[in-house]
C-alpha cells in the first residue's frame, strides 16, 4: 500500500485567543502500512511558551490543560471517534467516544505511541506514530477523517487553541465540523 498523507497545513488560533507567543503551528497526518504519523511544527517566543519537562512515555489524562498536540481520528462515516493527546513531555492519552463528547472511555494500547520531541531555538517538532489496529473502531475503514488541532500554554498560565478549522462558538475541537482532513486507509488485515 503507498502511504496516505496530507501536506504540511497551518493550524489556526481560534478566533476568541490571542495568538500570544505563538508565531504558527502547522501539522500533517500520514498513513502508513504500519499505522498512524502525525507531525507538529510550533514556531513560537519560547521564552514565553510552557513546554512541559521530558518524562518517560506513559499515559497520563489532563495533558491538554497545558501544551498539548492532539489529534481526533474516526472513520468516515462513523459518530465514534478517537481522541489522542500527545505531550511534548512524551505522555500520551487516547480516548474513545461513541459519538460528540458521548459515552467517553480510555483506550488501553499494547504499545505506547511513539513520540519524539526535537527543540530547536526557533521551533519545536514533535512526530507522533501508533498502530491502527491498537483502535478498533478504525477496523476495515477504508478512509479516515482528521482532526488536528493544539492547545499552548504561555508563561502567564493563558492557553490559546489552535486548529485545522473551528466550529463556530467556544473552542471545541470535537465539534464534527474539525474534521477537516480525509485520508485513504487500508482495511487492518493488511497490516503486520
Amino acid at each position: 500500500m503507498e502511504p496516505a498523507e496530507t501536506d504540511w497545513t497551518a493550524l489556526v488560533a481560534h478566533t476568541s485567543m490571542h495568538r500570544g507567543a505563538t508565531c504558527g503551528i502547522d501539522a500533517r497526518a500520514q498513513v502508513t502500512e504500519s499505522g498512524i504519523v502525525f507531525r507538529y511544527v510550533l514556531r513560537a517566543e519560547f521564552s514565553s511558551v510552557c513546554i512541559p519537562p521530558a518524562k518517560s512515555a506513559e499515559r497520563a489524562d489532563g495533558l491538554w490543560q497545558h501544551t498539548c498536540f492532539e489529534a481526533f481520528v474516526k472513520a468516515s462515516a462513523a459518530a465514534g471517534y478517537y481522541e489522542l493527546n500527545f505531550s511534548p513531555s512524551r505522555q500520551w492519552a487516547v480516548y474513545r467516544f461513541n459519538g460528540y463528547r458521548e459515552g467517553m472511555s480510555s483506550v488501553d494500547l499494547g504499545a505506547s505511541p511513539e513520540i519524539s520531541v526535537r527543540r530547536f531555538d526557533d521551533r519545536l517538532e514533535l512526530d507522533a506514530s501508533l498502530r491502527l489496529n491498537e483502535l478498533s473502531a478504525l477496523q476495515g475503514a477504508s478512509h479516515l477523517r482528521i482532526a488536528l488541532s493544539a492547545v499552548i500554554e504561555e508563561e502567564s498560565g493563558t492557553l490559546s487553541y489552535w486548529a485545522l478549522k473551528h466550529a463556530s462558538g467556544k473552542a471545541d475541537f470535537h465539534h464534527p465540523d474539525g474534521f477537516a482532513l480525509e485520508l485513504r486507509s487500508a482495511p487492518l488485515q493488511e497490516f503486520p
